[in-house]
């Protein structure tokens, strides 16, 4: 932290010095005590920024303290480019894709992006009956709030016009239920009251149909239907469009049943607007857009074009594939968001309509781990406790326990984690064990066992992964063996990563024939290419001996497959082994890339090995050098380990196998290549 200080307190300089050469033909002293000057306000003012920060982050005991921005893009954490681009859009009305990560605050910038919209005209939108095409509704706009009223007066009009018609029914149903009965009596015939009864009850049904007849005749009792109504919104509409069907996203119009005699519902009334027409004037968010269908897509991109977009029914045996609406306002901008994967499948047609008039941007899924970075995690602390409303605030000790879980997460040198939405999930568990037990604030001890029930399900799996294979000998992590190593791989992804040990071991037989090392375990394309680079080293070092063996490698029981290159160093380690009858201690677990020059080179996820390990009751572990600053373990778990750091192969061999009588062997490598010492 002290360099990220000296840094900051330099900078001023550098950018003084370039001043004072541009100046440099004014006046040589004059420059120079001006410059001075600059540098010094500079800096007086940069160290005050910084002891601010430092201030800031370090006079709170409890997150209560931290004030929480009621704008969702001040609550955008380490995303500040992102966050510019949204303010641009915002002034500028662009459409946005985002690319990044899940958890990476994608949704809040959308939202954000519709509460800085400046605030315009909204309007209601209206379908009413077209009197000389009864399948294409005309649709109207009117200032927002007053389409209730429309259609308010239309229904009240309508009412009026049948009511009449209604006491009248009822009249005749009386007439019709009491005249049988009269004539049963008067006429003391039961043949009289049966011709008056069917004959009353023939007359109700046709006077019935006769109003509904009536009520969709043109220009009698027709009722405008509202499609978008934005009565009383204060700010522009934001609507989510995640993973809605063609018809939630585009519009549809609805089946009716009955089509013919009259007795149908009118085409405007079955009407339904899709979420880019409620989006009017405001925002439409669509994560995972690759996951739409090429015609949705292309669909979408028309309306982007046009601005308006005509209603139809979606399904082709619907009553609804009949309708088609007037052109409809669709002026939204839509901020689309995927990963990476979404580029390859995303229409090429909608991208490039993005990206010619608006931005594209890659969310970032780690920021640098500085004191005013730790202070942005804390502030995330407080906005998630206020948002949930049900948890208590965090305790100093327990934001800056959070912090060090952000940089094991972030599995990146001198960084914070940006998948800020499963360091939520831990935030929320640890409240929700800390309001169990009654406590005012959230403590560290609240996260320690929030971490345990909160654990992810690659975690859950590699734990069972690891009880079952030293319940059965699968795992050996006492004595030395000759072939046989503990790797070290991860189960999951990125935050989710969780350590397994990766046992391996291999033979070596005579005869000669195979060309290449021969390994097995479901290996993936990058393992595959890891076991080829590996069998490099060994011809170089041993290839006088292995043209007349063949060699085999097996990843044991790794039946959900291998990939990747991390186990490296353990495959050589086992070749060697086997090639030269040289045990392996078992109490040794490793992890790490190999060169074809016998390099050690860095790789991920050595958090969550070196804590497997750990759980496999190891005692030593190697890793790369370059790895040793991302090792993010609470200290009191990290004594139960030894860590090795290497940068060679030579260094990893001398610190696994048990050299007693094969010294001889040991320092044949290192005359070979002196430089991998």
């Amino acid at each position: 932290m002290q360099d990220v200080k000296n840094h900051m307190v330099k900078e001023p300089d550098s950018a003084n010095v370039k001043k004072g050469k541009r100046t440099k033909l004014a006046s040589a002293s004059s420059a120079k005590s001006s410059a001075k000057k600059t540098a010094r306000a500079k800096r007086g003012a940069k160290t005050a920024e910084q002891k601010k920060a430092e201030f800031v982050i370090q006079d709170f005991t409890d997150t209560s303290q931290i004030k929480v921005s009621a704008a969702t893009i001040n609550q955008v954490i380490g995303q500040e480019a992102a966050v510019e681009v949204i303010k641009k859009a915002a002034s500028q009305r662009r459409h946005v894709l985002l690319i990044g990560e899940p958890g990476t605050g994608k949704s809040m910038l959308g939202l954000a992006l519709a509460e800085l919209l400046p605030k315009e005209k909204l309007v209601d939108i209206i379908a009413f009956s077209n009197p000389n095409d009864e399948n294409q509704p005309l649709i109207r706009t009117v200032p927002a709030g007053e389409g209730r009223d429309i259609v308010g007066k239309a229904k009240i009009q309508s009412m009026t016009m049948f009511k009449n018609q209604n006491i009248l029914l009822f009249i005749l149903a009386i007439i019709a239920m009491i005249a049988p009965w009269w004539a049963r009596s008067y006429y003391k015939s039961d043949i009289m009251f049966a011709a008056l009864f069917l004959g009353g009850m023939v007359f109700l049904a046709t006077f019935v149909i006769f109003i509904n007849l009536g009520k969709r005749m043109p220009g009698k009792g027709e009722v405008p239907k509202i499609l978008v109504d934005n009565f009383n919104r204060e700010q522009a509409p934001f609507f989510d469009a995640t993973g809605a069907h063609a018809g939630a996203l585009l519009g549809d119009v609805l089946h009716d049943p009955f089509q013919s005699g009259g007795l149908g519902t009118p085409a405007n009334e079955r009407v339904v607007a899709g979420m880019i027409h409620k989006a009017n004037k405001g925002v439409l968010f669509i994560d995972e857009i690759a996951t739409l269908q090429a015609h949705t897509q292309q669909e979408l991109l028309s309306s982007l074009q046009e601005r308006k977009f005509a209603i139809t029914g979606q399904s082709e045996r619907s009553a609804g594939a009949m309708v088609r609406t007037e052109a409809v306002p669709c002026d939204f901008i839509m901020v689309a968001a995927g990963n990476y994967e979404t580029i390859k499948h995303m229409h090429p047609a909608l991208r490039s309509r993005i990206r010619g008039y608006g931005y594209e941007v890659y969310m970032s899924d780690t920021m640098r781990d500085t004191l005013q970075n730790r202070f942005k995690i804390a502030m995330f602390i407080a906005q998630e406790v206020t948002k949930d409303k049900k948890i208590p605030h965090f305790s100093r000790e327990a934001v800056d326990f959070i912090v060090e879980e952000a940089r094991r997460r972030a599995n990146r040198k001198n960084h914070l984690t940006l998948r800020l939405r499963d360091l939520g999930g831990l935030v929320r568990a640890a409240g929700d064990i800390a309001f169990e037990k009654k406590s005012s604030l959230v403590l560290k001890e609240h996260i320690f066992g929030a971490k345990k029930i909160a654990r992810s399900l690659e975690q859950q799996i590699a734990d069972k992964f690891i009880e079952r294979k030293k319940e059965y000998d699968i795992i050996i992590t006492k004595g030395n063996l000759i072939g046989r190593v503990n790797g070290l791989a991860v189960m999951g992804g990125e935050s989710s990563y969780s350590g397994i040990i990766l046992p391996i071991e291999s033979q070596v037989t005579p005869g000669g024939k195979e060309k290449e090392i021969i390994a097995t375990g479901k290996l993936g394309d990058i393992a595959k290419e890891a076991v080829k680079n590996v069998s490099a080293i060994i011809k170089k070092y041993f290839g006088e001996d292995i043209q007349q063996y063949d060699l085999y490698v097996q990843f044991l029981q790794t039946y959900e497959g291998v990939e990747g290159d991390s186990a490296s160093i353990a495959v050589a380690t086992s070749i060697i082994s086997a090639l030269k009858k040289i045990p392996v201690k078992q109490h040794t677990s490793m992890t790490g890339s190999l060169s074809v020059r016998g390099e050690v080179l860095p790789i991920g996820g050595v958090s969550a090995k070196v804590e497997a390990a750990i759980d496999a009751g190891m005692e030593r572990v190697i890793v790369p050098q370059a790895n040793m600053q991302d090792i993010i373990i609470d200290k009191d778990k990290l004594r139960k380990i030894e860590i090795v750091p290497v940068h060679t192969i030579f260094q990893v061999l001398r610190e696994a196998l048990e050299w007693k009588g094969k010294t001889d062997i040991l320092m044949r490598i290192q005359k070979i290549d002196p430089t991998l010492d």
